[in-house]
C-alpha cells in the first residue's frame, strides 16, 4: 500500500532564508559563493519555495542563524526566534564601548514603554 503525505510548502522557509540574507547584509550572489552553489538556486528557494537538499538546508539555517522551529512547530512557542538570534551574533561582535551603547538604548526604551502604560 502506497503511503500518501503532504509535501511540505518551502514558501514561508524561502522567505526566512531571503529576510535574514538581507539583514546580514549579504547578496544572493555572495551567499551562493560562500555556499558553492549556484545563485539561482537560492533564488528558487526563496522566491519559489524550492525544496532544498537536507544539507544545503542546514548550511542555510546554520549560516544565516534561522529558527526552523517556527516552520517544524509552527503552535509551540520558540525559545529564540530567527530575529533574536541574529540580534545575538550582533551583540557577539561588539565591544564593551558598544554594549553599552545597546544597553543604555534598551533601557530608555524599556522605560519609555513603562512610561505609556
Amino acid at each position: 500500500m502506497k503511503r500518501t503525505t503532504e509535501l511540505y510548502d518551502f514558501k514561508a522557509f524561502g522567505a526566512a532564508i531571503k529576510a535574514a540574507r538581507k539583514a546580514k547584509g549579504i547578496s544572493r550572489n555572495q551567499l551562493a559563493d560562500k555556499m558553492g552553489i549556484a545563485p539561482r538556486y537560492i533564488a528558487s528557494i526563496e522566491n519559489s519555495g524550492q525544496h532544498p537538499s537536507l544539507q544545503i538546508f542546514y548550511e542555510l539555517v546554520t549560516y544565516l542563524e534561522v529558527s526552523v522551529d517556527q516552520f517544524f512547530f509552527p503552535d509551540k512557542e520558540v525559545d529564540k526566534s530567527t530575529q533574536r538570534r541574529q540580534l545575538d551574533s550582533l551583540l557577539d561582535e561588539m565591544g564593551s564601548k558598544e554594549l553599552t551603547i545597546i544597553t543604555a538604548t534598551a533601557k530608555g526604551i524599556q522605560e519609555a514603554n513603562q512610561e505609556e502604560e
